[in-house]
């Protein structure tokens, strides 16, 4: 894909852009934990908000092993790579 300062993704693009199921991308636009704008009914999002958005996001936390800690953390990211609410409050998040 030829990248343009201006270049929109949808939920399918973005899902394989960032190589993790539909659903898991869906269950964060749900929770407003990634930066979209909903257009009509479909998904929308702008492909430097999400590079920006991954950039920000904790090195530490895509460490965490599953039993490795009894923090709710760890157990989330060991299921699918869901991070914490705080880890993800930087941008524009969509309910």
């Amino acid at each position: 894909m030829d990248e343009k300062p201006g270049d929109v993704l949808t939920i399918e693009e973005l899902s394989a852009y960032l190589k993790i199921p539909k659903s898991t991308l869906y269950k964060l636009v749900r929770e407003g934990k990634v930066p979209c704008q909903k257009i009509g009914r479909y998904w929308r999002f702008l492909k430097v908000a999400i590079d920006r958005w991954v950039e920000d996001l904790p090195a530490k936390s895509s460490t965490v092993q599953a039993g490795t800690h009894g923090d709710k953390k760890a157990e989330e990211t060991s299921n699918g790579g869901v991070l914490s609410e705080s880890d993800l409050a930087k941008d524009r998040r969509c309910p």
